[in-house]
């Protein structure tokens, strides 16, 4: 896997391009990682559903949980799925909409200097090993790609949004991660 420089996309990943990005204020400033989970509806995992929500193609009538978040323009830069699966929705040079209202020490608007890496998953359930192993080769990946990235820099959802946010959750293994992302 590579991150082409012009495109902002990886090689050997699935690619669909969601409408829901723009413009970063500043493409060279990538200096966080943000991870968060979903599961579409809560709980329940597989299926085209989360596909759908970032491509602002989700049927709300599908399923009564659809009807609470119809018109919501959200997406993120990656999602790895509960096999290990990587999609990629924004290119990495391109702003995604992960965020919302955040701020990282001093710093607001955590969508323009981040990347949102969202996991198959929820705040109840247990991460599967090969999504971790997928998480640390992309983590791993950016931060040889961004001269301001490392492997320091990565936060959940709840700490950028604490109050408002809660994933990536209590089932998920921040020191399964880290010793990933050293003995890789």
């Amino acid at each position: 896997m590579e991150i082409n420089k012009q495109t902002g996309l990886l090689s050997d990943v699935a690619y669909r391009c969601s409408p829901n990005q723009d413009s970063r204020p500043d493409k060279e400033d990538i200096s966080g990682i943000v991870v968060h989970n979903i599961s579409l509806p809560p709980g329940e995992f597989g299926g085209g559903w989360i596909n759908d929500f970032f491509l602002n193609q989700l049927d709300s009538k599908a399923h009564p949980y659809f009807e609470s978040i119809a018109g919501m323009k959200v997406s993120c830069h990656l999602l790895i799925r509960r096999d290990g699966e990587i999609i990629q929705y924004v290119p990495l040079n391109q702003r995604a909409w992960h965020a919302g209202n955040s701020h990282w020490g001093e710093r607001e608007r955590c969508n323009d200097f981040t990347i949102g890496i969202e996991l198959e998953g929820c705040d109840e359930q247990y991460f599967e090993q090969i999504q971790y192993k997928s998480l640390a080769e992309l983590v791993l990946l950016l931060c040889a790609h961004y001269p301001q990235l490392n492997t320091g820099q990565i936060k959940g959802h709840s700490q950028i949004a604490p109050g408002r946010k809660t994933d990536p959750g209590p089932y998920f293994d921040w020191e399964k991660l880290y010793s990933l992302l050293q003995n890789s």
